[in-house]
């Protein structure tokens, strides 16, 4: 298995196509970076920190009172006033204008991450079938359900190899530009009760990194079932590069339905539940690790079944 895996690996990093891919994605954190600490830079008022923060304060009083406020919105009201109370009694600015929000900003590279994995994961199975190279690898002593796995696995690995290279590179880019000041700033966020708490700024955003990479996992496995369904790399490629755009107006249009919340798309933000604002009310974190590992598993069992049971045409 482990020789499987190897295999897989060399095949995939022999390709200029990904080294191609690192590349774009460490140019758009470096260029992403600077543009965003040069407006930091620009805006004068930035330090005046104490003073926005007690303008907010009233804002959320407002829309607490405020009877048309939804229960949700003033719960998130709530959260923010008791944040800002905090930052306030005890000196703690807010991460804007610091390395961590550069950092947290490069988060919006997980969806390039995702669009290059499915790219590779789309043409990884399908490829061997329209090349013909399928047959050398079902003639090896190995199973076919372990070569299957093999391909995945390098998949998923690709994956979070190019997330850890997002996180490092926004890491000291923004470190660099800012001069790593603020380096020991504490995240200041909230319990289930309501009360204000510090967290540590560096694993909270390692946990919002790996939170969104779930989502990764889950295109990942779901172009690997259209490709081993189907033996299509456009169509593998294609479908879930469609869904990987569409969810957020799907979401969108199909909020106000319960039957929302079980949908794939409503769950692969984990990191909806840091911020305290779920998809829908009622809506929990291992709610939606459970819908995503059904997910999964069905993903998964068609690309077995199918892989498994078809003829490879001589």
């Amino acid at each position: 298995m482990v020789n499987l895996i190897r295999n897989e690996n060399m095949k995939l990093y022999r390709r200029w196509r990904t080294w191609i891919m690192a590349a774009l994605m460490i140019g758009a954190v470096l260029i992403g970076s600077f543009v965003d600490w040069h407006y930091d830079n620009k805006d004068a008022g930035a330090d005046d920190w104490k003073t926005q923060i007690t303008q907010e304060k009233q804002h959320w009083k407002e829309m607490i009172a405020d009877p048309k406020t939804e229960e949700g919105s003033k719960n998130y009201a709530k959260d923010q006033l008791a944040i800002g109370e905090y930052r306030l009694a005890h000196d703690i600015r807010p991460e804007s204008d610091t390395m961590w929000s550069g950092i947290n900003g490069s988060a919006q590279l997980i969806m390039l991450i995702t669009l290059f994995t499915v790219i590779v994961a789309g043409d990884s199975l399908a490829g061997e079938f329209s090349t013909g190279t399928i047959k050398l690898l079902l003639i090896r002593p190995a199973s076919r359900l372990k070569i299957l796995l093999s391909k995945y696995i390098s998949m998923i690995l690709f994956g979070l190899l190019l997330l850890i290279v997002l996180f490092v590179v926004s890491l000291l880019t923004n470190g660099l530009l800012y001069h790593f000041k603020q380096l020991d700033l504490p995240l200041v966020s909230v319990d289930s009760a309501g009360n204000a708490i510090e967290l540590s700024m560096l694993g909270n955003l390692w946990k919002s990194y790996m939170l969104n990479g779930v989502s990764t996992i889950l295109f990942v496995t779901l172009a690997f079932m259209i490709s081993s369904a189907f033996r299509s790399s456009a169509m593998a490629i294609g479908i879930s590069i469609f869904a990987l755009f569409a969810g957020a107006i799907i979401m969108e249009l199909t909020q106000p339905y319960a039957w929302s919340k079980y949908m794939l798309f409503a769950n692969l933000d984990l990191s909806q539940y840091l911020n305290g604002r779920p998809y829908q009310d009622g809506m929990t974190m291992t709610f939606s690790i459970l819908v995503l590992a059904a997910y999964f598993i069905l993903f998964n069992f068609v690309s077995w079944f199918f892989f498994t049971r078809r003829d490879v045409a001589a």
